[in-house]
């Protein structure tokens, strides 16, 4: 029987109302019929989960969803549109240019091209402008399907899109892209027409091996940012300025906290102000994990058989910094690179009963991992580093009670240094170990031990650990970028491959389950990032060098003496700077030094056991204060660990 082709489709929208239209409908044309201001604001559809062109039809039965610039899904939408907004200037200006991958990432888009030299910055502005051309002239992005002949005809004089579409499933549908002379292959989706994109900038380029690969042919990556409002794109572009002034490569060099040896790349030198610091920040933690925390240490190098055990030898070798053994003669040692399976011995070693639980073993140890030379970056990515890493083993029960105490404890701690975080819930990835079973458990277990906190969070579908869902934390710092940091993660599977128990109150023995719990992620990383917070300038109680004494003249240099050494009697860091330097000078450096206090001595103040305060970041503005009360002062700032 031949089909009736013009009985109408139905489509449900957000609202759970119905729409009958006519077969064929696109998004764009229900847009339109719901309304002009909606079909002018329309970027793309969401039917049945996808997010689709607005050109495409509809079918019976789809669940539809009109997205406009203030779905979260159409900013990246639109930067992808943007980076084919750019390859097609490329292609203009740069003929024979090569097109590799052009996806949105977190703040912006990418494009990388096989060209014969570097782009330079007037390169950059010259394609930024040809863009504006492209955008004027309002080119629709047109999507085809294409067989795999036509797709290889299409791109015959582009090798990277030959390999490309060479990788491609046998069943899988190929797909090109349009918008006016420029052809890519891609499975979209794109904004209706280049002219949806009005605010945007490039902003720098840089050499990107194809597929990342070390071994292929060096790519020139441009790198670009877009958005939909013009303000949010000055925010963005006044955030990477800052950025720049707060880099902690650059001011941990001026402030004197940290370096970095050839001979041992990825491995930070701490000098003795970064060491103040470092040291404040684990004297913290191990303060705070006092009570209910036993603090342990546990061996750097391990035979693989633990690994093996505990299925980082399979999931993460890659990663490891893998040691020779000179019995075997084989690359079976190991440095650990998490201290996770070491407690879990530590933990199997003594029997427990269930009066015990929550056990909660914290360590401090270095830690190793094989990052590869091109991703090492200062302080957040290096192959050495410690980690406030613990891990808790408990009853099922107490699930609920031990993620709110930890929700609390983290969140707490982040207040301390001014950092609001977000949580976000992660789920099973693809790669993981254990049964779909134990994974419905322990998604289950700790997403209602999540909800019953009442924090709000945000789902990350996909992104658990490999051995159980987690919880992260993101911190927004000062200029309102986002850092993940801390981490709870439920692991039901570490129990079973160690064979953990504890005795019931049955008399019974039963399986604990693990919470592997870390705060600051790494202190390295934290401490890189409290630098950028803080633009160096740190709160007394972190600060290296706390106060600077500054005598006028060498006639109160005793007097200066004496008060530096009651301010160090008292705890506090104190320095004398009798340098045979002008005062100017000298106040001049302990401001570019971001000391938090300079005390000035004159003659006056020698005689009177005063000193002339002059605070961070306050100029010239002087406070006149016995010595008495500026010390208790700075003690029960230190105490509270106040921010200002």
């Amino acid at each position: 029987m031949t089909p009736i082709l013009d009985t109408p489709i139905r489509v449900t929208l957000p609202d759970g109302s119905v729409r009958e239209l006519e077969p064929g409908t696109t998004g764009a044309a229900l847009a339109a019929s719901i309304g002009a201001g909606l079909a002018r604001a329309a970027v793309a559809i969401r039917v049945n989960g996808e997010i689709r062109d607005l050109v495409r039809p509809l079918a019976d039965g789809d669940q539809i969803a009109i997205l406009t610039e203030r779905d979260p899904e159409a900013l990246p939408l639109l930067r992808h549109s943007a980076a084919h907004i750019l390859a097609t200037a490329v292609r203009k200006l740069f003929p024979g240019a090569g097109i590799g991958f052009g996806p949105s990432i977190d703040e912006g888009f990418y494009y990388d091209f096989e060209v014969p030299r570097p782009f330079t910055p007037e390169d950059l502005e010259a394609i930024e402008a040809e863009m504006a051309a492209v955008i004027a002239a309002d080119h629709a992005f047109v999507r085809e399907e294409v067989s795999r002949e036509e797709a290889n005809r299409r791109f015959a004089d582009d090798p990277l899109k030959l390999e490309r579409i060479s990788e491609l499933g046998k069943d899988e549908t190929i797909t090109v892209y349009t918008d006016g002379p420029f052809v890519d292959l891609c499975r979209g989706p794109h904004v209706p027409s280049t002219a949806k994109l009005k605010h945007y900038k490039l902003l720098s380029g840089a050499g990107a091996y194809w597929r990342g690969d070390s071994n292929r042919q060096m790519l020139q990556r441009i790198y670009g940012t877009a958005y939909f409002k013009k303000d949010d794109l000055t925010q963005h572009l006044f955030r990477m300025e800052e950025s720049k002034k707060r880099d902690h490569r650059m001011l941990g060099k001026q402030l004197d906290l940290f370096l970095f040896h050839p001979v041992a790349p990825g491995a930070a030198f701490w000098t003795e102000k970064g060491t103040v610091i470092y040291n404040a920040l684990n004297d913290y933690m191990q303060e705070l994990q006092r009570d209910g925390y036993r603090e342990i240490r546990t061996p750097l190098l391990y035979n693989k058989a633990l690994w093996e055990t505990s299925g980082h030898w399979g999931k993460y070798r890659e990663n490891m910094f893998l040691v020779l053994d000179n019995e075997t003669n084989e690359h079976d040692m190991s440095l650990k690179p998490m201290n996770c399976p070491s407690h879990h011995l530590m933990y199997a070693a003594k029997k427990h009963s269930y009066r015990e639980l929550p056990i909660r073993y914290v360590t401090y140890d270095v830690l190793h991992r094989n990052e590869v030379s091109g991703a090492l970056s200062g302080l957040t990515r290096v192959r050495q580093f410690a980690q406030d890493d613990c891990h808790i083993y408990l009853m099922e029960r107490q699930i609920q009670a031990e993620v709110h105490r930890l929700v609390q404890f983290i969140s707490k701690y982040y207040e301390t240094f001014g950092l609001k975080a977000t949580l976000k819930f992660a789920t099973r990835p693809e790669q993981r170990i254990g049964s779909d079973a134990l994974w419905d458990e322990a998604e289950r277990a700790l997403r209602h031990a999540l909800e019953a906190t009442g924090q709000p969070y945000e789902l990350k579908a996909g992104d658990g650990a490999f051995y159980g869902p987690k919880i992260d934390f993101d911190v927004e710092d000062a200029i309102g970028r986002k850092w993940q940091l801390g981490t709870i993660q439920l692991d039901y599977n570490a129990p079973e491959r160690f064979d953990l128990q504890y005795v019931g109150d049955d008399n019974a023995e039963h399986r604990p389950v693990v919470i592997h719990r870390a705060v600051n992620g790494s202190f390295e990383r934290f401490i890189a990032i409290l630098i950028e917070h803080f633009a160096g300038a740190f709160p007394l109680w972190l600060a290296p060098e706390q106060v600077r004494v500054v005598p006028i003249s060498d006639a109160q240099h005793e007097a200066a003496e004496a008060m530096t050494a009651t301010l160090r009697d008292a705890g506090i860091r104190a320095t004398l700077d009798d340098r045979n330097e002008t005062l100017n000078y000298r106040i001049r450096d302990g401001e570019m030094a971001k000391v938090p206090y300079l005390a000035v001595v004159g003659q006056r103040e020698a005689e009177g056991g005063t000193v002339a305060v002059r605070a961070r970041g306050e100029g010239t503005k002087q406070e006149v204060i016995a010595l008495t009360a500026f010390t208790a002062r700075l003690v029960e700032d230190v105490r509270a660990r106040k921010l200002g």
